[in-house]
């Protein structure tokens, strides 16, 4: 193993140890090694960074910059041990990642999602009843999707109503309390996965129809087909069928319409905001301000709140 690759697996180590999961981080600075060893480049250059950065030659300028500042990242890592690591110059790439506007899906389109997968076909007829279940769970909670997929049978107390999230985006845990109508979906859920699967093999809490943990992969793919079955996204071998409303969008979903509510009913946002990032899972308040910015009605209903302010400290 050459220096490089060492320093690798050691930035990699220690920042995961500090909680970060970095598999797209990991995958990148991997490939970026990989093509300095090709080269014989015991260093890190601003030259190969560049390079390596615009090797995607069909991704958008902005994630040429994220992959620069990947690169960045782990050259200041390096340049601790390694005085010739040269570190690229912030700004280098100027393009910049601009997050896309959130689908804030509506009662109708939940509830037609809900009945699309509850209807989708399988041996033993469990992948219906998860996948309702699953996206059910997600606009009622706001999880994120990696969140409800690592839920374990024992991070689910159905006498409580309360989910434990672990292992969460960034090492956090938290706890998240169900309406009843939830743990009652919970439970049936659950008394119909035991009654398949009474010698599991798995201590997951949604399972797939062999019996093991339902991925990533497969709930997004799941969520396509029955977007495209109730006419969400346009139908497959369309050249835009991969783009409409997303699985996540339901965690923003969730995020709009509580803050959407607030505003409507008169409750101080600023001081319930720090409420909502804790319930969401969110390291910085400032992520869940994004919000008022991203949902346009949100943005109205806070100009609307400001200028009301400004109107009674005018009189």
């Amino acid at each position: 193993m050459n220096a490089l690759r060492a320093a690798l697996a050691e930035y990699l180590a220690v920042r995961r140890s500090l909680g970060f999961e970095l598999r797209q981080v990991g995958y990148y600075l991997d490939d970026f090694v990989g093509l300095a060893e090709t080269e014989g480049a015991a260093h890190i250059t601003t030259d190969l960074a560049l390079r390596w950065a615009k090797r995607a030659v069909n991704a958008q300028p902005a994630n040429w910059a994220q992959r620069l500042g990947i690169v960045r990242r782990f050259a200041v890592w390096c340049s601790a041990a390694d005085p010739q690591t040269e570190i690229p110059p912030d700004g280098l790439l100027p393009h910049r990642y601009r997050r896309k506007p959130p689908h804030i899906y509506s009662d109708d389109e939940i509830e037609r999602l809900v009945q699309a997968a509850a209807a989708l076909p399988s041996p033993n007829g469990l992948r219906a009843r998860t996948y309702s279940t699953l996206f059910g769970l997600l606009a009622v909670t706001g999880m994120r999707v990696s969140e409800a997929l690592k839920l374990d049978r024992t991070d689910v107390d159905l006498q409580e109503g309360i989910l434990t999230i672990q292992r969460t985006k960034f090492g956090k845990s938290r706890l998240v309390p169900l309406h009843p109508s939830s743990g009652e979906a919970l439970a049936d859920y659950s008394g119909r996965r035991n009654a398949i699967f009474s010698a599991p093999s798995t201590q997951a809490f949604f399972v797939s129809d062999d019996g093991t943990r339902v991925t990533g992969w497969s709930a997004r793919r799941t969520f396509a087909t029955v977007s495209r079955q109730i006419g969400l996204r346009a139908p497959s071998g369309n050249q835009r069928h991969g783009r409409g409303p997303r699985l996540h969008d339901m965690r923003h979903r969730f995020a709009a319409r509580t803050l959407i509510d607030w505003y409507r009913t008169g409750v101080d946002v600023e001081r319930e905001m720090p409420k909502l990032a804790t319930y969401l899972g969110h390291v910085h308040v400032n992520d869940t301000y994004w919000y008022i910015e991203g949902v346009p009605e949100l943005l109205q209903l806070a100009t609307e709140r400001l200028a009301a302010l400004h109107q009674e400290v005018g009189s």
